[in-house]
């Protein structure tokens, strides 16, 4: 069995410059590099947010590597685990974000809040309040269903 180094979210959006420039700001992303066509269409670019490289392009249509939009949701979330989940969300609102769902305190010891970037990529922002143990959270989640 071959051995896994890293799994990298790699994001189809419209505009990737724009995203690259909103990713810096909501997030303290830092470009790593990109790569650009002739036309300006971006091919490929990876930024650092915290610890994790997330890696982006323009969406390319001629291939079927489409950009979400209101009609055409994606099905997965990036989730950034931070110390201040109140200044983060704060920081990513200011820099376009919208709030899918507002900051509340959850039953697994984590304070959270989802955001939509103006690109159409959700971002769970978590903070740990609580630490719990997997057989705390299935009796907290577990009671979630006895009320």
């Amino acid at each position: 069995m071959s051995t896994i180094h890293e799994v990298y979210p790699y994001l189809r959006v419209r505009s990737a410059a724009q995203a690259i420039e909103f990713y810096a700001r909501a997030f303290g992303g830092i470009e790593l590099f990109r790569l650009t066509e002739p036309s300006g269409r971006i091919g490929h670019a990876e930024v650092k947010i915290g610890p994790a490289t997330v890696m982006l392009s323009d969406e390319y249509p001629e291939y079927g590597m489409l950009a979400p939009t209101d009609d055409r949701a994606i099905a997965a979330v990036l989730h950034i685990h931070c110390d201040d989940v109140d200044q983060l969300l704060q920081q990513a609102v200011e820099a376009g974000a919208s709030v899918v769902r507002p900051l509340t305190d959850k039953f697994y010891g984590e304070r959270t809040a989802t955001v939509r970037d103006p690109f159409g990529h959700e971002w769970l922002l978590g903070q740990q309040i609580e630490a719990l143990t997997p057989d705390e959270m299935q009796r907290r989640y577990t009671a979630l269903f006895n009320t």
